[in-house]
């Protein structure tokens, strides 16, 4: 078994990232910025926004962190967005995800420009990523492919079956997978609430995308001998034997998916770094592309 270290590779991808902003720099190049608004008090949204701030500090990137208020109108939301859409200084930028109910997440998607959507949620970016145009690809699906691309995973011909149908995910995990690029080609099927005989299905795959938010939810009996499996699931759940009273689990049972694996991911420690580590190359690419028609209006 190979374990697909999220944690490592996001570090290589950091410090490559970290190389180009330095030549930049030198270069006399703009330096990507990258801006993230967050409202209310959320705790995880927190601790995942503080991260994305330091891995900005961490590859050289400038950031800027907008915090509002729980109570702010969807209004004065879509304010703050229209500023950052015209701000020259910023390259893109991020809503964090969930918003409070009073606000309308898909108007607030909607008014990203799409030229600054990192976050690759706009319909606009959605769009061409299932037409396989260059564009910004969702953080977490674009993770997926650079793991499975670092540890030489072979995707073509293999049968893929992504548990879950999230617009973040399970939806883009399956278009990319099945186009024809380096890592895809591959055979996709995508499962759901409403999937019927799931375990026969699951025991076909070679490769299993797992995105349900249901802990340990693939058991070693669903899959096959060398499977590769993707944990993109974390929820806590209780432990007392934990000083914090909880520990961190996956949508797979890893100790005894393990077993029967070739390639797994780790939770934590596995795809969780690569969103973060592929949302700044995002930004890189933001940024470079601004440079590139910067120096054609010169």
């Amino acid at each position: 078994m190979i374990l697909l270290d999220g944690k490592k590779t996001a570090a290589d991808i950091k410090e490559e990232i970290s190389l180009e902003v330095d030549y930049l720099k030198n270069n006399h190049k703009k330096t990507p910025h990258l801006a993230a608004i967050i409202v209310g008090n959320n705790g995880a949204s927190i601790t995942y926004v503080n991260a994305k701030v330091k891995a900005c500090e961490r590859v050289g990137f400038e950031s800027t962190l907008i915090r509002l208020p729980e109570d702010i109108t969807e209004e004065a939301l879509l304010n703050e967005i229209a500023v950052l859409n015209i701000d020259n200084d910023i390259d893109g930028f991020i809503v964090q995800l969930p918003l409070p109910k009073h606000i309308d997440e898909q108007k607030v998607i909607m008014a990203v420009a799409p030229d600054k959507d990192v976050d690759g949620f706009h319909p606009t970016n959605v769009g061409k990523m299932a037409l396989n145009l260059p564009t910004f690809i969702s953080a977490t699906p674009f993770g997926i492919l650079e793991l499975l691309d670092r540890y030489e995973v072979e995707t073509s011909g293999k049968h893929v079956v992504v548990l879950g149908r999230s617009h973040i995910v399970g939806s883009p995990m399956s278009i990319l997978l099945s186009q024809k690029r380096k890592v895809g080609n591959a055979t996709v099927t995508m499962c759901h609430s409403r999937t019927k005989n799931l375990k026969e299905i699951t025991l076909q795959a070679d490769i299993i995308v797992a995105a349900i938010g249901i802990p340990e939810f693939l058991k070693a009996d669903m899959v096959k001998d060398n499977v590769t499996v993707i944990d993109v699931g974390i929820t806590r759940v209780a432990d007392p034997s934990k000083k914090n009273g909880f520990r961190l689990v996956g949508d797979v049972a890893f100790k005894e998916v393990a077993e029967k694996s070739q390639y797994i991911t780790p939770v934590p420690g596995g795809v969780g770094p690569m969103t973060i580590a592929m949302l700044l190359k995002n930004t890189l690419l933001a940024c470079k592309r601004k440079n590139a028609n910067d120096s054609k209006d010169c």
